[in-house]
């Protein structure tokens, strides 16, 4: 039989060890239920002090304890942050390929930059980025959220389609109403502005009013761009906005429920070293179960042969 190996028990030594621990600890943490509704109620307090602060005579009762509240949320957010990367201590990458992580690390991190911390106006901006955390905890707005953001190469396309129909119908508006109505075609910039806002079919009745003062054909100019600005291509947006939302949510089902730990490399060496062992035994019971026989010389019927007879120690030799 082949030497078994035996099976180490305890994790592996030294630095990777204490970095298993360190993950395992602080992922239990970053996963609990309670730390998501304390991270999400803090983000809510965030949002609460940014519209505090619109009002100035809030700020000028309040200003003793606005500042300190602001100081707390961040230190709250740098306190979450720091967990989420010691719970990825056994496997760094895994806090890299996650996108929320990397936006999470990058508006902690601005906060504490000299130029960030000095202006004023990007630090508020900087605050109200914190407010789009919420994606993290609430599944179905990150379903949107990343459903607009696979949507944008199609929303791209869409603005130069919609791009070339204003310009188009905005010279042949220019061409034929420039004169008559000045405010509205007096120029491609105003032509522009006008059909922009006729997309909304917003003040429809009042242009094809005006229009047919100048000429009956006005009446296929409004038609047509109505047919093809607010029909068609408000159409096409809304369906490629639909299939990434579709997308997204197949993703979302398809992103495991949590993080994947792969074995440690002890732990498979062991292993495999173990089915080698086994799978040795097998073969060699097998080739002791099974001995070759030879073929009878003559055609007769033949006989199966007899199974081997175990070795039987002989008592009376043995007292004798």
């Amino acid at each position: 039989m082949p030497q078994q190996h035996p099976r180490e028990t305890g994790s592996p030594p030294g630095a990777t060890a204490t970095r298993a621990v360190l993950a395992h600890r602080c992922r239990a943490v970053t996963e609990a239920r309670w730390f998501a509704l304390a991270v999400f109620a803090v983000i809510l307090v965030n949002a609460a002090l940014l519209g505090v602060e619109t009002y100035p005579g809030l700020v000028d009762r309040w200003h003793d304890w606005l500042r300190p509240a602001e100081h707390a949320c961040l230190a709250v957010f740098t306190v979450e942050i720091v967990l989420r990367l010691a719970a990825h201590a056994d496997r760094p990458r895994g806090f890299l390929r996650d996108p929320w992580n990397l936006f999470d690390l990058a508006v902690v991190l601005c906060a504490y930059l000299p130029l960030v911390r000095e202006n004023a106006t990007v630090l508020r901006l900087l605050r109200l980025a914190r407010v789009l955390r919420t994606a993290r905890f609430l599944p179905q707005l990150r379903i949107v959220l990343v459903a607009v953001a696979r949507s944008l190469p199609g929303t791209l396309s869409f603005l130069l389609v919609g791009a070339l129909l204003l310009y188009v119908y905005a010279m042949v508006g220019w061409v034929f109403f420039g004169h008559a109505d000045p405010q509205h075609y007096g120029s491609i910039g105003r032509a522009v502005l006008t059909l922009f806002l006729l997309m909304t079919l917003d003040g429809i009745g009042e242009a094809v009013h005006s229009g047919l003062e100048v000429s009956r054909w006005s009446l296929l100019y409004y038609s047509s761009y109505v047919l093809l600005a607010s029909f068609v291509l408000v159409n096409v947006l809304i369906g490629v906005v639909l299939t990434s939302l579709d997308e997204a949510r197949e993703t979302e089902r398809a992103a495991p429920a949590g993080p994947v730990t792969p074995p440690p490399d002890e732990d498979r060496r062991d292993l495999l070293e173990r089915i080698r062992a086994v799978r040795h035994a097998l073969d060699d019971l097998e080739q002791g179960l099974t001995p070759a026989a030879a073929p009878p010389a003559g055609g007769g019927r033949r006989t199966p042969p007899a199974p081997p007879t175990p070795s039987v120690p002989d008592f009376d030799r043995s007292f004798s």
